[in-house]
């Protein structure tokens, strides 16, 4: 397996990023691409031992910024790294591509250059979230901010063979964001997206409110991308400043830091639970081809984890089991 790895993509790259290529290298044996400049890269590169033949450069010589239109960065910078990162993906030439860039760059390019699966109408941004009683994905969190009812069908149905393939979890529960748990609750899309879900053979355990989000009790999240990133952005927002408030009230008082002398193995637990780092990348379901998109703060442990989270979806061939299943699920419509 190759895995294309955009070189520049990050607020840390590229020492993030080929620190992390290295490790996976070590870890899992991968075949990696990095693109960006290629003297950088391997300056890089020179600072570590690793399999030389494991790791190559493809030469680039842009890089897309998040302050650009996601859709005229693609067409206009084929010289940049997330261009061509994708484009060997499109060529059959990588299985896998992973960026911590511009996450509407990635979005468009994972579209227009790798393209939608065959039946799919939109591709989510699915990425999975730490929660109290286990992990949970929200899918879309980003990529469409207007959906159709069908779209988030589609979502549920992706969200369910990752989660059994990926993380080895049958019959996953699917559930509905939505304002209230009752099902003549919320907008036009979710009241049709409910009636919708209740005809399929998924795990459809009904609404579930914001509150109950971050229990974790329900598997798979699905929603339009408008609801679901500010979930993202708020779960993420929340998290880092109840640990703020955290250190800020233990630094008041000298028995305070006493106390978390002891607890500071609670502490360190807890925050490995809420380290996305700990999780890889946000998988974009729905393209042709592996497309995970790292978060943009990624260290260099977050990036060995989204390269092993493609290897693992390659491994357990989830494009293949995604058009297999679409097809399935559109015959019995059909009947």
């Amino acid at each position: 397996m190759i895995v294309a790895v955009d070189g520049m993509g990050g607020d840390f790259a590229p020492s993030a990023v080929v620190d992390g290529c290295v490790q996976a290298v070590k870890e899992i044996g991968a075949n990696i691409v990095i693109t960006g400049p290629e003297e950088l890269i391997k300056k890089e590169l020179d600072k570590y031992q690793y399999p030389k033949d494991k790791i190559s450069i493809l030469h680039a010589e842009e890089v897309i910024n998040t302050n650009e239109s996601p859709v005229m960065a693609i067409r206009k910078k084929k010289d940049s790294s997330l261009v061509k990162a994708l484009q060997l993906v499109k060529d059959n030439k990588a299985d896998a591509v992973i960026s911590a860039g511009s996450t509407g760059a990635f979005m468009a390019g994972a579209t227009l250059i790798v393209g939608r699966i065959k039946g799919i109408d939109r591709i989510a941004l699915s990425p999975i979230m730490p929660g109290k009683n286990g992990a949970f994905m929200v899918s879309d969190a980003g990529a469409n901010v207007d959906c159709k009812p069908e779209y988030l069908i589609q979502f549920a149905l992706m969200g369910k063979i990752y989660f059994e393939n990926i993380l080895k979890i049958e019959n996953p529960k699917v559930g509905l964001v939505n304002i209230g748990a009752e099902a003549e609750k919320g907008n036009e899309l979710t009241k049709t997206a409910y009636k919708l879900l209740e005809d399929t053979d998924f795990n459809f355990i009904g609404n579930v409110e914001p509150r109950d989000i971050s229990n974790g009790d329900v598997d798979i999240l699905i929603c339009d991308g408008f609801v679901g990133n500010t979930v993202l952005k708020m779960y993420e927002g929340v998290a880092l400043n109840v640990f703020k408030m955290i250190k800020e009230e233990i630094l008041k008082s000298f028995t305070a830091k006493i106390g978390a002398v002891f607890l500071s193995p609670v502490f360190k637990s807890l925050k490995k639970k809420l380290d996305y780092s700990e999780y890889g990348g946000s998988p974009f379901l729905g393209s042709k081809g592996i497309c995970i998109k790292a978060h943009g703060s990624s260290d260099s442990k977050a990036f060995k984890n989204a390269i092993k989270q493609a290897v693992n979806c390659y491994d357990n061939k989830i494009i293949d089991k995604i058009k297999s299943e679409l097809e399935n699920m559109t015959v019995s419509k059909q009947d």
